[in-house]
């Protein structure tokens, strides 16, 4: 009995709707795929971080660390001579440029004998030992070998300072094999790469049986300031901490497209009860239960939603590989760097985006389902019951209610560093306008003016008596649209105030790079000076690029030691409000970049204690600049202050301004005629830089715009399942008009307008809406998340092609399916109701 039931409810469905609910399938797939791909990229990114840090790390119970650039080597013998330290291992780390390429290899300089006892992965399998202490030769892993196309006995040649120094590998690093690493012995890296009396880290491994935190809180007492002790598992914490909030955002975005496919569930599944209202009333007059006709439709969804989460989990695992080749593991934002990634697929992803599908079907049918359920039977079995129907979606108190508290929850602070309130307020806000669409519906179809045709006035007509339907014919199309106008702008105006940054921040005319890639290249002071004295050149700035802990929470952030306008040092920064004067004889200023602002609460004119040379130095916050370069945070100081609060002279970079009539091909050729090392420069206009940081901003977007295509695709889908399932219901409603009069052309040109009116309010509700959503966008979720503002830009020319497009699919679904609905004779048509 339960399988003829079974038979009954869902033998209809499955044969006269199976294009829309193979569509509604579809969508809830991609959804789940989406979904479950940044679920798998964002476990790989962050195992293959994990999984480096354990081999860096080794056994080493703590890790101290500081500056970028090192901290001063006696803090190890103050830290190895501890009752409680076991061992301890100094490490020196770069990341060497490599000759000839644009990428950068990280050697760590170590002492074989300690890092024996605390990290034997980074001691090489040298056939001579004392191979390990001589200077010149370098062990790599595996990767490396693969990576550059090198072999043992090969020479490696790498960037320190402006020389080309070729080291040859002696042997492999076999217990890092998966990492692009080298090692070599400490003191040769020091003097190599310009590192003598520093240290980046030192790995501490400690006596058993001691008790950690008081040993941590006892060292960290002796530690100079701008460094810190912890547990190598934090350094992955800060980095995991870092990354969170791009990742929750992917997975936001990944869920937009499953949100969007449950509307598309949901407007299937109502229109598909109206059109079986009358057999569903048959059914119940026969005997069935109204609580077996809703499990019965529930099943229904079910089942849409195990085949779409089935193919959705295969497509996300295909989708997550061809993603990880062609963007990486942090799908081309710069977090993460190493060779090809191994693809981690966590199986609680894989529970969480199948039960997700499910769930998104079951919600999606929940309201149909319940009033298929609940219809009288008697007024179901005639016609003219469709708008019934729809009754329930009506809840303007509850849509009002939803509005105010979207409205409330952006102004609530971020929760653990996260927008959560904002991603709360704009789902309230689309949920509520979903709610209010009825009667917004009716508000814009009562402005309408009469036509005069009467194929215009009777769809016009139709509209205002069918609110309940438009609603459901729009739900998807307003949600699609909004979350794609929403993000549109979003990333329109982040890139065009990314432009305007760029061209602010790059006056002069060439810009000069010590090394393509990594810290090991730098200009010293000869270089310098030769730089300024080339012919054509009226003026250098150099800038020093640093990094320091404020936090030892957080990730370092970033120093830019630059030369600025004596006269007016903030006029060079792209500030964000008023800089404040720095009274003479007091602290030297400095900018903080709007993330060091949120994240550590300095204001204009707050003293900032600066961890340099192994020392605190206060300094006055002078203003506030903005930077899209660096999500930690940046900040910017005079140069000469920094020379002399660290005696650092060298330069990573150099704006070049040439004088009138020099061209940068000139300022090339003389360049190299002047300086031999000048063919390990790396040369750049500001047009090449901004073209070049577009690019890379695109590749960062990617996945956002390949999300808003998901969520136009489904938006017009959906847009043309309900229009075209409208239609078909219609059938006996068109025989009507067939008899008394109307011809085919009529009805479809009616239908023609409704199409154009019907969508012409969803492009409006969702412009509207998405406008909003957008400025929620800018203003609170990309603020809360990367400490980023920028300027509100529209993106005209995209968002018309938008209307024209759905405009259009409007008028030709309406058109196609006039046709079908047109096809038979007016006799046949109401044959239902004799």
């Amino acid at each position: 009995m339960n399988v003829a039931l079974g038979r009954a409810v869902l033998g209809g469905a499955l044969g006269q709707h199976r294009g829309r609910l193979a569509l509604a399938t579809l969508a809830i797939a991609l959804g789940v795929a989406l979904g479950f791909a940044v679920a798998i990229i964002n476990a790989t990114a962050v195992s293959e971080f994990e999984g480096g840090m354990r081999t860096l790390s080794g056994a080493a119970d703590l890790e101290i660390r500081g500056a970028r650039s090192g901290f001063d080597e006696t803090v190890y013998t103050r830290v190895v001579k501890d009752r409680d330290v076991a061992a301890a291992s100094p490490v020196v780390e770069v990341e060497a440029s490599i000759a000839g390429r644009d990428d950068a290899l990280r050697i760590v300089g170590i002492d074989v004998f300690r890092a024996a006892a605390v990290t034997p992965a980074l001691v090489g399998a040298a056939s001579d030992p004392l191979d390990l202490l001589r200077p010149g030769l370098v062990y790599v892993t595996p990767a490396v070998l693969v990576w550059l196309r090198v072999a043992d006995g090969d020479s490696l040649v790498v960037q320190a300072g402006q020389r080309d120094v070729p080291l040859r590998i002696a042997g492999t690093l076999a217990g890092a094999a998966d990492q692009r690493l080298g090692a070599m012995d400490i003191a040769a890296a020091q003097d190599l790469f310009g590192r003598g009396g520093t240290l980046s880290r030192i790995d501490v491994r400690l006596r058993p049986g001691v008790d950690a935190v008081a040993v941590r809180a006892r060292l960290a007492r002796e530690l100079p300031p701008g460094t810190v002790i912890a547990a190598p598992s934090d350094n992955a914490s800060t980095m995991a901490r870092m990354t969170r909030a791009y990742r929750v955002n992917l997975n936001v975005l990944a869920l937009v497209a499953l949100f969007t496919g449950g509307l598309l569930v949901f407007s299937t599944q109502a229109l598909s009860v109206v059109r079986r209202r009358a057999q569903f009333a048959l059914l119940r007059t026969l005997g069935l239960t109204a609580r077996a006709l809703q499990g019965w439709m529930l099943v229904e969804g079910a089942l849409l939603g195990v085949l779409g989460s089935a193919i959705g989990l295969g497509a996300g695992i295909a989708l997550a590989a061809v993603a990880l080749r062609m963007l990486g593991a942090d799908l081309g934002a710069g977090f993460f760097r190493g060779d090809l990634p191994v693809l981690a697929i966590a199986p609680w992803a894989a529970v969480t985006f199948g039960v997700l599908g499910i769930a998104a079907t079951l919600i999606g049918s929940l309201l149909p389902a319940r009033d298929a359920a609940h219809a009288a039977p008697a007024a179901a079995l005639k016609a003219g019951d469709d708008e019934r129907a729809f009754a329930r979606l009506r809840h303007p108190r509850v849509a009002a209610a939803l509005l105010v508290a979207g409205a409330l929850a952006t102004l609530l602070p971020p929760v653990g560093g996260l927008p959560l309130a904002g991603y709360t307020a704009i789902a309230l806000l689309l949920f509520g306008t979903l709610l209010l669409l009825p009667q917004i519906a009716a508000r814009m179809l009562a402005w309408v003016p009469q036509p005069r045709s009467a194929s215009g006035r009777l769809a016009v007509l139709q509209l205002r008596g069918a609110p309940g339907a438009i609603t459901v014919s729009l739900v998807t199309t307003v949600a699609s649209v909004a979350l794609m106008v929403s993000m549109a702008i979003m990333v329109a105006s982040f890139r065009v105030s990314l432009d305007a940054w760029l061209e602010r921040l790059l006056p002069a005319d060439v810009y000069v790079r010590a090394a393509a890639a990594g810290d090991s290249g730098w200009f010293d002071v000869d270089t310098q000076a030769a730089m300024r004295g080339i012919e054509g050149v009226a003026r250098v700035d150099f800038l020093r690029v640093q990094s320091v802990l404020l936090d030892p929470q957080r990730p370092r952030v970033t120093i830019l030691a630059r030369d600025l306008p004596a006269a007016d040092p903030g006029s060079a920064l792209p500030l964000v409000g008023d800089a404040v004067a720095v009274p003479a004889g007091g602290p030297p200023p400095v900018w903080i970049s709007e993330a060091v602002a949120d994240l550590s609460g300095l204001k204009p004119g707050a003293t900032l204690q600066l961890p340099l040379a192994n020392g605190l130095h206060p300094f006055i916050v002078a203003g506030l600049w903005r930077d899209y370069a660096r999500q930690q945070g940046a900040l910017v100081v005079e140069r000469a202050v920094y020379v002399r609060l660290t005696g650092d002279t060298t330069a990573n970079d150099a704006a070049v301004w040439l004088r009138p009539g020099v061209s940068v091909a000139e300022f090339r050729t003389r360049l190299d005629h002047a300086w031999s090392g000048a063919s390990r420069l790396t040369l750049a206009t500001p047009g090449e830089i901004r073209t070049l940081s577009l690019r890379i901003f695109d590749r960062t977007f990617a996945v956002t715009y390949a999300l808003e295509a998901a969520a136009v695709v489904i938006g017009l889908v959906g847009l043309s399942s309900a229009f075209g399932a409208l239609v078909l219901a219609r059938r006996r409603e068109f025989g009507v008009l067939r008899h008394l009069g109307m011809t085919r052309g009529q009805v479809r040109g009616m239908l023609a307008i409704e199409g154009l009116l019907v969508s012409g309010i969803g492009l409006i509700v969702g412009m509207l809406l998405g406008f909003v959503m957008s400025l929620i966008l800018i203003h609170v979720v990309n603020r809360q998340s990367f400490h980023w503002g920028m300027e509100l830009h529209m993106p005209w020319w995209p968002l018309l092609a938008l209307a024209v497009v759905l405009l259009v699919l409007a008028v030709i679904t309406t058109q196609a399916s006039a046709r079908a609905a047109t096809a038979h004779d007016a006799v046949r048509a109401v044959r239902d109701d004799w």
